[in-house]
């Protein structure tokens, strides 16, 4: 099986840790390809930012999924955690295609009844609350926690990050009642395993959650 890991924003060193990460983590015969964007931010972190990483999304499945592409996939990874674009790459993709947060939100509603998310920059609160309206998860989602921190800024030191994460973990728990906790976004990937043995509530990894079920799209 071959999976297109695909990043919608410019950093290439994140979207070859993801691809590394997701290769440990994919079985035998399977080869995880990531593309980055070509175009828009760094760091996804505004609702602008956003809006134009849907567009390089869909740049990317253009460059590398359909007819007369020589290298075919089996399924298209977006490895961003506000899904850019994950309707209209549904729209045209002729292959699957799962969205980071989607198979979070996904893995989580069937694991725990109470969902609580972490992730880095603030903005992303209300964009992720409407994500999960979107996508169907309102009723199960109790609380969204965010850093200070960008995940550009928690991958850089990760070291710095890991007290606020593991806090705000907590308070999902004590706070507002999660009874499993997703930890979403390139920057916290590695995050959820560390921590786990601090929390009480299972976490969730939300790479390893997106290539278990593109996998078995």
């Amino acid at each position: 099986m071959r999976l297109l890991l695909l990043n919608a924003n410019t950093t290439a060193p994140m979207t070859e840790k993801m691809a590394q990460a997701a290769q440990k983590l994919a079985p035998a015969g399977t080869e995880i390809v990531g593309a980055t964007g070509r175009f828009g931010a760094a760091y996804i972190s505004t609702r602008s930012a956003a809006a134009i990483a849907g567009h390089a999304a869909l740049d990317l499945l253009a460059e590398h999924v359909g007819p007369g592409n020589p290298a075919q996939f089996d399924a298209v990874a977006l490895a961003c955690f506000g899904d850019p674009g994950l309707l209209a790459l549904k729209e045209l993709s002729p292959i699957p295609v799962l969205g980071m947060a989607e198979a979070s939100l996904t893995a989580a509603s069937q694991l725990g009844t109470r969902i609580g998310i972490i992730t880095g920059g603030v903005r992303w609160i209300a964009m992720l609350n409407e994500l999960a309206a979107l996508l169907g998860f309102t009723s199960r989602l109790v609380g969204i926690r965010a850093t200070s921190l960008t995940g550009a800024e928690i991958a850089a030191d990760p070291n710095a990050a890991a007290g606020q994460l593991t806090a705000l973990a907590r308070d999902l728990v004590t706070q507002d009642g999660a009874d499993i906790l997703i930890f979403g976004g390139a920057g916290l990937v590695g995050f959820a395993q560390r921590l786990q043995p601090q929390v009480d509530a299972p976490l969730l990894a939300s790479l390893s959650c997106l290539i278990t079920q593109s996998l078995a799209a």
